[in-house]
């Protein structure tokens, strides 16, 4: 058998471009690297302006920095069935001979390499050409919004030929660093980040939102408080209009060339470190039951029992509670009962039954950490956090403010693509992890309409970015109907999962589609945190991480009304209603069928709908549904693919 030939670079011409490939096996698909098993490998074309570049390919996920992004740009791996390329071995020491030698014997190598060369040639250009024939050639580059990159893409059967195109914005020769600070939901800021990204020039934003304590280093540096707030090195520039001002007399480059040109020195802003900074202004404080509920822990008799025909596991007898209670504190009964109610309220226990906080009498109680839903709740690291609860005001737009931050450091511009992968390495989500744990026992009672309204949708929108983080998106129906009924966090001692949110809270305990029971049962605690009349406008304002579904937002309490019409004219702006004139037909969202007790009659929907169209296809659609002729309406297939 003949030995696998050694791998060969050769260089194809095509289209004036002089391609550099490296060519292994038979198949003339790119080196694999060591690992079995499929995965990828990167072939990256640098290309000028000109049209010229070089392919080089690399075993590894090949890492490409724009604008201070990293972007990972996979291709296809060649299979892992076909043989690894093997060197020819040793010529062994053999005595000559006038019988057939062993160069007779054997096949030319160097004729070998040769013709497989000259094959993965013609396959790239007959490629080039037939894409070229074919009028996609202008098809080839990918603009991506949130990156601000582009790239040519051309694929070839085990191999993908990536071309980047280099531009006079690249701007390699700056040695310094672009710091800026920020906040959340700051149009200039926004302005500021979307510009750097134009020009690709790496940054790095400082969110005062994320890291508060940087706040003081801002008023410091700057003297006052306002962002954003642009440095070069350790010089401040200014704000936006200090950035707009240079750019248009054409300062901006003189001055980064003037405070850039050199390494960035220790007095610049530091950049945020991943697991430092810590938010907190001072230590946790710790609840000032803690005492009594760590002696309640280590001496009541926890067991299973049998109660009301059933087995209630992990429980205890009140009388036992409040009997310890009075000799710990020395006390009356009556104290000892008031103690035990705040204890309850404050979420340490709960009813076995959930029928009240507690009574004096013959109830039977349970610890938080024993219910039987806490191991499955994703905000719970295993012991329950005992700290005194924070405002749930507080809570609320410390949440907000830290997964706005987060889509705007990971997601496009136009918020349909989110890099999930990014967002599970990032310091904004790490924060938002540790600020979960302090939902456990929070206590939701105080919050406005408005805030509960914000809260729900924003804790919805924050859970599927967790759930698609930690599980990823679900595939096929019963991974969906898992996805949305077992992912839960526990908050305020009850479980919330994506569908109890949806359709128990924000829908006022309504019947999920195809479900035949509601959400909650008569006399459930979380009904008092539902509202009193359903808002349809709250299906525009959650994302479920799919494509149909509308982009992803987070909600402030004292606008919260007002941004929901925007989402929904956004999302009927944008594909969720199609009108055909000449069939007469009116394609709606599927979400509305889903949801059709919600929204009324078919009749009533589309006069609703209206309201968030813009003026044209409104006109166009109120001609139609008022000229007497029949009207059908139909529903879009809805798209569950993610929204990477």
């Amino acid at each position: 058998m003949n030995p696998d030939p050694p791998p060969k670079d050769v260089l194809v011409d095509v289209d004036d471009r002089k391609i550099k490939a490296s060519i292994g096996h038979s198949n003339g698909t790119a080196r694999p690297d060591d690992q079995p098993g499929p995965g990828f490998s990167d072939v990256q074309m640098d290309q000028n302006s000109c049209g010229k570049g070089n392919l080089n390919f690399d075993g590894d996920d090949h890492q490409i920095q724009s604008n201070g992004y990293h972007n990972y740009i996979p291709a296809i791996k060649a299979r892992a069935h076909f043989p690894k390329p093997q060197p020819p071995p040793e010529e062994p020491n053999v005595e000559r001979t006038q019988s057939v030698s062993l160069a007779e014997s054997m096949p030319d190598i160097r004729k070998y390499i040769k013709d497989r060369s000259i094959t993965l040639s013609a396959a790239i250009v007959k490629r080039l050409s037939s894409l070229k024939e074919y009028g996609v050639g202008e098809d080839f580059v990918v603009e991506n919004d949130s990156l601000n990159f582009e790239v040519t893409e051309i694929q070839i059967p085990g191999v993908k030929v990536i071309v980047k195109l280099k531009t006079e914005d690249d701007r390699s020769d700056l040695k310094g660093r672009i710091t800026f600070f920020s906040r959340s939901n700051c149009r200039d800021c926004t302005a500021v980040r979307k510009f750097l990204r134009e020009k690709r020039l790496p940054y790095v934003e400082i969110n005062t939102d994320v890291f508060p304590k940087r706040a003081k280093e801002l008023v410091e540096r700057t003297g006052k408080s306002e962002v954003p707030q642009i440095f070069f090195n350790e010089k401040l520039l200014g704000g936006l209009v200090t950035l707009n001002s240079l750019r248009n007399s054409g300062e901006l480059e003189k001055r980064m060339r003037e405070l850039l040109s050199q390494k960035c020195p220790d007095s610049a802003p530091k950049i945020p470190v991943y697991g430092f900074d810590d938010d907190d202004e001072e230590e946790e404080k710790k609840d000032e039951l803690v005492g009594i509920v760590k002696m309640l822990r280590q001496s009541l008799p926890i067991q299973d029992r049998l109660i009301k025909m059933k087995i209630v596991k992990n429980c205890f007898a009140g009388d036992d509670m409040l009997e310890a209670i009075v000799h710990h504190l020395d006390c009356g009964r009556r104290k000892g009962v008031e103690t035990a109610k705040q204890i309850a309220r404050k979420h340490f226990i709960k009813d076995v039954f959930g029928e009240h906080d507690f009574e004096d009498g013959k109830h039977f109680y349970r610890f938080l950490e024993h219910e039987p839903f806490i191991p499955t709740c994703f905000n719970f690291r295993a012991s329950i956090n005992d700290g005194e609860p924070k405002s749930p005001s507080f809570l609320a737009d410390r949440l907000a403010k830290l997964m706005s931050a987060v889509l705007e450091a990971y997601a496009s511009d136009d918020r349909h693509h989110v890099d999930y992968y990014r967002i599970g390495k990032s310091e904004e989500f790490r924060r938002y992890l540790n600020l979960t744990r302090e939902l456990q026992r929070v206590d939701l009672r105080s919050l406005t309409p408005d805030e509960k309204l914000a809260f729900f949708l924003n804790l919805y929108n924050a859970m599927v970015i967790h759930a698609v983080v930690t599980i990823g998106h679900p595939e096929g129906i019963l991974n969906r109907r898992a996805f949305f009924s077992d992912f839960q966090y526990v908050i305020g001692g009850y479980p919330y999962s994506l569908s109890i949110i949806h359709n128990g809270i924000l829908r006022n305990n309504r019947k999920s589609p195809y479900s035949l029971v509601r959400p909650f049962a008569n006399g459930d605690g979380r009904l008092k945190f539902a509202p009193a009349k359903v808002n349809p406008l709250i299906h525009f304002g959650l994302c479920n991480g799919t494509r149909s579904s509308p982009t992803v937002r987070f909600f402030t309490a004292r606008g919260v009304e007002g941004e929901l019409r925007s989402a929904a004219r956004e999302y009927f702006q944008n594909g969720a209603i199609e009108i055909n004139l000449e069939r007469r037909t009116v394609s709606l969202t599927r979400i509305i069928n889903w949801f059709s007790s919600d929204f009324g009659a078919e009749k009533d929907v589309v006069k609703w709908v209206m309201n968030y169209m813009d003026a044209t296809r409104a006109g166009l659609l109120m001609h139609l549904w008022a000229d007497g002729g029949p009207v059908n309406i139909v529903y879009q297939d809805y798209d569950w693919a993610g929204n990477l």
